[in-house]
């Protein structure tokens, strides 16, 4: 069961299903995360907004469809990022015997690799895929 964010800070938008749409949410994330001053390693975040989005933009938005990107920031300072589109399927890190030379398929292993936590959640059509980054990760030693 997923608890609920006491939210500090949230930004919301909307795309079409189209290619550009990628970097546009990158930039979107990148104002946000400037604003919100968790610029540290935004590039690992920005990697998984752009995974996140890519893969509704190949699995998940059906032609004439958007997806919703949310960027919330928690009163205890998670940060979690979701993607929300209407396509069916559950995405997950797939696993591969050849790994190395597939060229597909890495997005999820990168957003489990880069974010403390990940997962998909429900909605009415469709799914949101998210990943969530604790407090410590802004401050400390890399």
């Amino acid at each position: 069961m997923q608890k609920e964010i006491q939210t500090l800070c949230a930004r919301t938008v909307c795309y079409r299903r189209e290619r550009r749409s990628v970097s546009l949410a990158r930039e979107f994330a990148r104002t946000a995360l400037v604003e919100w001053d968790l610029e540290r390693r935004a590039d690992e975040v920005l990697l998984c907004v752009s995974e996140l989005a890519t893969n509704a933009l190949l699995h998940g938005v059906p032609p004439g469809r958007e997806y919703r990107l949310r960027l919330v920031l928690g009163e205890d300072g998670l940060l979690r990022v979701e993607v929300h589109d209407s396509g069916g399927g559950e995405p997950r890190v797939p696993v591969r015997d050849g790994g190395a030379e597939a060229e597909c398929g890495r997005g999820l292993l990168l957003v489990s690799a880069l974010a403390d936590k990940w997962g998909v959640g429900e909605r009415a059509p469709g799914k949101i895929v998210w990943c969530e980054w604790w407090p410590d990760f802004w401050s400390g030693p890399r």
